[in-house]
């Protein structure tokens, strides 16, 4: 008894241990992989706590932009304009490299279909209609393709996936460029909208004749159909670690607030819709110690959560980039 008293002397005694809670939102596009790291940087230190909200990329630039989070996050850079509204200089830290996918749900259809960037924009435009189009069948002989009605799904909100997707038509249609164009939210010529690449996904998985775009670890993860995409060298090419890796090595001189686009990239190997994603970081933190944690995990990231890319099928920063990056973080206080 004495000894149970004495232990919780000691231990009422002891002083707590400060937690500080880091916020952030944004992007859908690189949500597995920031609950993975979040997670384990809680684990090595249990006096930090990161939240995220996947809401979008459009939501993540309005939350920082209104400073109602520590961090936002984006699939699509921020536009000047954009980044001429925040009170404080915001970064942009790329974090790993991802791809869209062209994922569909054809009952009957098993095969791995080859997708021309003629026959996405005609998809996404309108244009082409039915499974067994030309445009779409003979790229993929042998394959017994239905006449169903393509039904066309997109997101409903600011996204940076459909960024990464309207930015890549735009390069390689003409007609997608002059009517759309690219951004995190347009007037979408036909389709249905899901909230989240959670809600595409499970409405392509769902509904009979969908196709829709999602990130990658998406589409693996629910077991949905996705297509290989002619690239610009013109190899049909399915996104994976290498080919996405591939298209970022096209990247000959990074600009110095790392707002690239590596979409339709040169190079055989390279997969034609594939992106970075960064974390939006304003270099004044609402106060100094939150503004050394937030350094300190950016720091983590770079090195230590890098090294948890692949399990999860996102391409690692290319280590000239990583090296350009931990300077960048020098700014975070």
């Amino acid at each position: 008894m004495i000894r149970r008293i004495v232990l919780l002397c000691v231990a009422l005694t002891l002083p707590a241990v400060a937690q500080t809670t880091l916020n952030g939102a944004g992007a859908t596009f690189p949500y597995p992989m920031y609950s993975k790291w979040f997670s384990e940087y809680h684990k090595a230190h249990p006096d930090v706590e990161i939240n995220y909200q996947s809401i979008g990329s459009g939501g993540g630039i309005r939350q920082v932009l209104a400073g109602t989070v520590d961090f936002g996050a984006s699939d699509g850079p921020m536009t000047d304009e954009q980044l001429s509204q925040a009170k404080i200089k915001i970064l942009h830290i790329p974090t790993v490299l991802g791809a869209d996918v062209p994922a569909y749900n054809i009952p009957g259809v098993t095969a791995e279909l080859r997708f021309t960037p003629q026959a996405l924009a005609g998809i996404f435009l309108g244009k082409i209609t039915s499974w067994n189009d030309p445009a779409i069948a003979k790229e993929n002989p042998g394959v017994k393709l239905p006449g169903d009605p393509i039904v066309v799904v997109h997101r409903s909100d600011g996204s940076g996936t459909t960024y990464i997707w309207t930015d890549y038509l735009s390069k390689v249609s003409p007609e997608w460029q002059s009517q759309v164009g690219k951004g995190t939210s347009v007037k979408w010529p036909v389709g249905l909208g899901g909230k989240g690449n959670e809600g595409v996904a499970g409405m392509v998985r769902q509904m009979q004749g969908a196709m829709g775009y999602i990130e990658l670890i998406y589409a693996v993860q629910n077991n949905i159909s996705y297509g290989v995409v002619k690239n610009s060298a013109g190899s049909f090419v399915k996104a994976s670690l290498e080919s996405v890796t591939a298209a970022a090595g096209s990247v000959k001189s990074m600009p110095a607030d790392f707002r690239v686009s590596i979409t339709n990239a040169p190079g055989k190997d390279a997969y034609p819709i594939s992106s970075f994603t960064w974390l939006l970081i304003p270099v004044q933190a609402k106060d100094a110690s939150r503004g050394k944690i937030l350094a300190d995990f950016l720091n983590w990231m770079v090195d230590d959560g890098q090294r948890m890319t692949a399990q999860l099928t996102y391409a690692p920063l290319p280590e000239s980039v990583a090296t350009k990056v931990k300077a960048e973080i020098k700014q975070v206080r």
